[in-house]
Order: C-alpha cells, then sequence, then structure tokens
C-alpha cells in the first residue's frame, strides 16, 4: 500500500473516531516517521492521534518548528504542558522560547516545579551559545561510590537522563571532577571506587562558547556527549553529538545561504514561510548587487572610443567578464570552506597568496590560449593578443579577489560567507570590464 494511501485510510480512521485502529497502524514506526504522518494530516486529526501517541513529548520533538507551533496554539494548556513535561530538556526549552509571552506565561504554572525551573534556566542561555542547546538531564556519580552502588546509581537515574553511556563524577558543590565511561563500569571489579576510575583529563566547554565551536569541538573528539561548565567550574549540562549534528547543519545551511546572497535563517522553510519574508531575505543584496553593478557600466562608459572602433570587442566580453567571476568565486568557495572547518587562518594568508598565483596563473594561461585562437577567428593577431592577455590578468586577479575577500571579512570579525558568489562575481565584473578595455586601448589604437 503506497503512502499516500495510507494516510488516506488513517484520516479516515482519525475523522469516524476510530482511535485504536489509527493507533495500531502507526505502532510500528518510528518516532521520527510518525511526526512526518502528522505534518501530512489534516491538523485537527493530527491533534487528536499525537493526544493518543504512548510517546507524545518524543514524537513532537521530531516536528518542525513551525508544525510545533500549530500544535502549540491548538492544544489544550494541560495537554501541552503533558507533552512539555515528556519532552527532553534541551527540545523542551527550544519550544518554549519559540512560543509568545502569553503562551509562556499560561504554561510555566501547568508545568511541575523542577521542569518550571529547569526550562527557565535553559532558555535564559543566550542564542548560539552551548547553554542554548545544552540538556540538564545527565547521568552523575559520587567520586567515593564503588563501583556497585554506581551501577545501582545508574540504574535509579537512567529513565531520567539522555545518554547513560558515559557518567561525570561531581563533588558536593557539583564541580566536575572527572568522567567514566558505561564500558569501564562494566568491566572494573565491584569494590573499586570511582575516584580510582574515572578520567580526569576532561574534555570541556564552557556555557557561553560559541555552539559552533562546541559542535567542533565534538566532531575533533569523537565524543557522544561533552559536558557544559560555568566560569566555575561547576557542570551545568552537556551537549550531545545528535544536538552537535543539528548545530552544524544549521551553520552549513547559514553559509550555503549566504553564499547565494540570501539573508541567512537556517530555519526557514521554502516551502511554508510567506512570500514577503522570503522576499526580504533577498531584495537587500540584489539592491546592493545591482548598484555594484553600474561600475561596469561606468567602464564601459569610459572605453566608448574604443569599443566603436573594435566593435568585436563586445562580442568577448561577456566571456572574459564571466570567466573572472567563476574563477573567483571557485576560489572564494574553496577559501571559506577552509576558514569554517580551521584548515587555514589569517595567517596563512601570504603562503596561500602565492600558491593562489601559481594556480591561477596556470588556469588563466590555458583559458587564454583556448580563447586567443577564437579571437584569431573571429578579428586578427592584435585581437588576439589582446584576448590572450586580457582572459591571463581577469582570470588571475579574480581568483586572488575571491581567495582574499574571505580573509579579510574574518580580519575584520566579519562572516567569511558573506564573500558569497554574487558578491564575488559583481567586483570580478567591474573589474574584469577595466582590465580588458585597458588593455584594448593600449594595444590597438
Amino acid at each position: 500500500m503506497g503512502f499516500n494511501n495510507f494516510l488516506y485510510l488513517l484520516d479516515d480512521a482519525l475523522r469516524h473516531q476510530n482511535i485504536q485502529l489509527a493507533l495500531d497502524s502507526v505502532q510500528t514506526f518510528r518516532a521520527a516517521d510518525l511526526a512526518d504522518v502528522l505534518s501530512q494530516l489534516p491538523l485537527e486529526n493530527s491533534q487528536i492521534l499525537l493526544q493518543h501517541l504512548p510517546e507524545r513529548g518524543y514524537v513532537f520533538s521530531y516536528l518542525s518548528p513551525d508544525v510545533q507551533m500549530k500544535f502549540a496554539n491548538r492544544l489544550p494548556r494541560h495537554t501541552l504542558a503533558e507533552i512539555v513535561g515528556e519532552m527532553s530538556s534541551d527540545k523542551r526549552a527550544d519550544l518554549f522560547k519559540s512560543l509568545n509571552q502569553e503562551q509562556q506565561n499560561a504554561l510555566l504554572p501547568a508545568l511541575a516545579q523542577a521542569e518550571r525551573e529547569d526550562i527557565r534556566q535553559l532558555s535564559s542561555y543566550v542564542e548560539g551559545t552551548a547553554g542554548a542547546i545544552m540538556s540538564s538531564e545527565y547521568a552523575t556519580l559520587r567520586p567515593e561510590l564503588s563501583v556497585k552502588d554506581a551501577m545501582t546509581m545508574l540504574r535509579l537515574e537512567a529513565p531520567d537522563t539522555e545518554t547513560i553511556y558515559f557518567a561525570y563524577v561531581l563533588d558536593e558543590a557539583r564541580k566536575l571532577l572527572g568522567v567514566i565511561s558505561l564500558k569501564q563500569l562494566v568491566l572494573a571489579k565491584e569494590e573499586q571506587n570511582i575516584a580510582d576510575l574515572m578520567v580526569t583529563n576532561i574534555v570541556s566547554a564552557f556555557v557561553d562558547t560559541d555552539q559552533d565551536e562546541v559542535a567542533k569541538t565534538i566532531a575533533r573528539y569523537d565524543l557522544l556527549a561533552l559536558p557544559i561548565i560555568d566560569r566555575q567550574g561547576i557542570m551545568v549540562g552537556i551537549v550531545t553529538y545528535d544536538d552537535a549534528m543539528d548545530v552544524a547543519r544549521e551553520e552549513a545551511t547559514e553559509d550555503f545561504l549566504k553564499a547565494g546572497a540570501v539573508n541567512a535563517d537556517s530555519k526557514l522553510s521554502l516551502k511554508t514561510a510567506p512570500i514577503f519574508k522570503l522576499y526580504q531575505r533577498r531584495v537587500y543584496w540584489l539592491v546592493f548587487l545591482v548598484f555594484g553593478s553600474l561600475l561596469s557600466g561606468l567602464g564601459i562608459a569610459h572605453f566608448e572610443e574604443i569599443i566603436a572602433a573594435n566593435i568585436v570587442l563586445v562580442f568577448f566580453l561577456p566571456l572574459l567578464v564571466g570567466s573572472g567571476g567563476n574563477a573567483g568565486s571557485q576560489s572564494a568557495t574553496l577559501m571559506v570552506r577552509a576558514l569554517a572547518t580551521g584548515d587555514v587562518h589569517f595567517k596563512d594568508w601570504f603562503t596561500l597568496l602565492g600558491r593562489e598565483s601559481l594556480v591561477a596563473l596556470c588556469l588563466g594561461g590555458t583559458m587564454a590560449l583556448a580563447v586567443s585562437a577564437l579571437g584569431y577567428y573571429r578579428g586578427d593577431e592584435s585581437v588576439a593578443l589582446v584576448l590572450a592577455l586580457s582572459m591571463l590578468s581577469i582570470v588571475m586577479m579574480g581568483c586572488l579577489i575571491g581567495m582574499s575577500l574571505p580573509f579579510i571579512l574574518n580580519r575584520f570579525g566579519l562572516d567569511p560567507a558573506s564573500a558569497s558568489a554574487p558578491l564575488v562575481t559583481s567586483i570580478c565584473d567591474a573589474t574584469g570590464v577595466l582590465v580588458y578595455l585597458f588593455i584594448a586601448s593600449q594595444l590597438l589604437f
């Protein structure tokens, strides 16, 4: 049976209040798949199904933010509070921050005291920091415990923790002393103390560390979870690898959008976002680039006489400036990615400048040979020479501009991803026109 037919039958069962049939039909579905089903059903029927699911909070966490908000606006306050209470602490805080002030004030009194305090604490951290993405549900042990007692404690803590593969050893003031893995506990003798087994050389991050740095740390050390501490060394949460993956995906999406000269918003849905929001995200860069392209027009106007005397030059103008823009976009893309991954730093600029010059010389030389033959065919030896020198110069300039712009932006504390392909292309177009027509004016007059 196809998925569309399944949705039709499920929707029909819900419309006729046949709840048990609906639940039986989705009992083998995973939480992420259930979230997809809920997103595609009519809102009224998906609400009925959600309220009867056994793991509502877990499924709710997989819904997209806009779908979550639709449910939050329709569900009774006590039902929403129950679902929020079943969610993991970090997902709960994300949802809470998405609600307006009126909804937040209505929800908080319906939550248990512990959940209320936890959600207030997690939602108070600045967006984009470790605190904003961390979970407060983690396993803790005391250093004086024996392995046998530690295993007993972990069994009690397991239902309320996000992961028990690692337990964090804290003192009475909740300062982080060490970490111990479940594997270590299983292999150790029961009478051994946690203090003798724990690893004290801990990889951790501060609560105000940028979330991108947290994701890179988890990837670098191949961690399942990263402990988060405050500036006094007190442990306040963990960031798990799946949260780090979400951060990496958001950062990659933002960089991709910036590369297309779109104001970044990794949560913007192309399918459901309002038309005005999509317009707003794109219009500013396009207007700016329109005025940037006027430089090309000014260059052409300045060399009107040489163009009028050698009309064949117009035929090759798009080819040459386009090649410079393409070469510049390639270089910019490579540099932005290298800066984002930490492969290169500002101190590497001069070294890379030399390497890029050699690469650009080879690329420009190859393209110059190709275009000179076309120039000879359409014109004569002089035109071929102008095209060859122009192509070589334009490609080299494009490569160096594309490589340097991300470094310059990074140096001034700006996002290197803003050295987007349209921006680099506009700069290379303007310089390419000037270089081409200047060389032509020197050789053809």
